[in-house]
């Protein structure tokens, strides 16, 4: 079968992991290949609701081999405490259905803590972290500055090299934020307490995959975020700090061979944004607030309440462009049941001329949104289970989504559970 990733289109809380959850039916394997712990993928199943953050949403299919790919930022502490919650419910996890790449960096422990002591130096203008770690541990890859998870296994360099990186980063613990230093004694205890629990799961997964791939077994690469997070593609610098697209996943997930036959884009029905930066469409009040508790919009990592906002033509087109999608997953389209008009960005202005065409990072300030309105159906539409089933005003308001983004609608979500979905010939 033929190989897909299931990315975000806009500024991610898509409904992602409810999408792999129910396509990796289909597949063999699942590779998360960026990103970290620092969002939530939340998964509806016959074995309850989950918030998964590092582990990759096929882990309730007993056939699945998940991989965590080296470019992940591997938590090894946040990882089993989510091995925990998840086995607690009956979800086997085991060294069969989990592996972890060798290749993949530690999140070392000082990197929470520098997050935190940054956006406190940054006050009004933070970035908005999760403070999970992850833009100082990707930083630090990128300066060599990190231990790799198969150095688990050669103790006596492990330490060395931690000893080396310890006296580095001492540095900027104490001169730069006047910090309490690292001693090698709190990293023996965390090498004891959290790195051996993961140890049994880390091997060789590039050879996993070749392996694979030669025997024709399907692969689905999942993506943490959304388009707009993207390092390089998105509203920097309030951006993640890793690619959340696409074209990232052959090179993350420890195949960098891999073919990607499709790409689903997941796009919400209406826009949502977690943390800071520009975000056009934005609603405010009341009307911000009714949409908020009708999708339930509240962050699976941080439970921070979203900024919320109607559908974002402008936003999905680009989305879709970046990440390269040949169709669209649309989630949430049972929400906007109780409106009696659904607002709809359908472009920007700025500085008083018509823009559809999504601006250059520091436009975005500057940019207003254009508001139309579509008819809203007013009834529930959870138990629709065909295109035809669904109301002639919310087919058209998908209608209008395809066209607008410019890619095919596949799949419309309209509820949380995984069998809530309409699947469009």
């Amino acid at each position: 079968m033929a190989n897909c990733a299931i990315v975000g289109i806009n500024w991610g809380d898509e409904g992602k992991g409810r999408m792999v959850d129910l396509l990796t039916q289909d597949y063999d394997i699942v590779v998360r290949f960026q990103g970290g712990g620092n969002a939530g993928h939340t998964v509806v199943n016959e074995k309850g609701k989950f918030a998964l953050h590092l582990l990759p949403s096929g882990i309730f299919r007993d056939s699945v081999v998940n991989i965590l790919g080296n470019g992940v930022a591997l938590d090894p502490e946040n990882l089993w405490t989510e091995i925990q919650t998840v086995t607690d419910k009956g979800v086997a996890v085991t060294p069969r259905n989990l592996k972890i790449s060798e290749r993949a960096s530690l999140l070392l422990p000082w990197h929470r803590q520098l997050d935190g002591l940054e956006e406190a130096r940054l006050a009004d203008k933070k970035y908005g972290s999760t403070k999970q770690g992850i833009a100082p541990f990707y930083s630090d890859k990128y300066q060599k500055k990190t231990i790799l998870a198969g150095e688990l296994f050669y103790p006596e360099e492990l330490r060395q090299h931690l000893a080396d990186i310890c006296e580095w980063k001492n540095l900027t613990l104490s001169k730069v934020y006047g910090a309490e230093p690292v001693t090698m004694d709190m990293l023996e205890a965390w090498l004891s307490e959290a790195c051996e629990k993961i140890k049994p799961y880390v091997c060789d997964t590039t050879l996993f995959l070749k392996e694979a791939a030669e025997t024709g077994k399907s692969i689905l690469f999942e993506a943490q975020l959304g388009s707009l997070r993207d390092l390089d593609y998105g509203i920097y610098p309030y951006t993640t700090s890793s690619n959340t697209l696409a074209a990232y996943a052959p090179i993350g997930s420890g195949l960098p061979s891999a073919k990607i036959d499709s790409v689903v884009g997941v796009v919400k029905a209406y826009s949502t944004c977690v943390g800071e930066g520009p975000f056009v469409c934005e609603m405010e009040g009341k009307e911000a607030e009714a949409l908020r508790e009708a999708g339930g919009e509240y962050g699976a990592k941080t439970g921070r309440p979203r900024r919320v906002g109607p559908f974002d033509a402008v936003a999905t087109r680009y989305g879709v462009e970046v990440q390269g999608a040949t169709e669209i997953a649309l989630t949430k389209l049972d929400v906007l049941s109780y409106m009696e008009k659904i607002p709809v960005c359908i472009r920007y202005e700025i500085d008083g001329k018509p823009c559809d065409r999504f601006p250059f990072p520091v436009l975005l300030a500057k940019a207003k949104p254009v508001i139309e309105y579509f008819d809203g159906w007013h009834r529930d539409i959870s138990g629709c289970r065909t295109w035809e089933e669904l109301p002639a005003e919310a087919r058209a308001y998908v209608d209008y989504i395809e066209q607008a983004a410019g890619c095919r609608i596949t799949y419309v979500s309209v509820g949380p559970e995984r069998d809530s979905i309409i699947i469009r010939k």
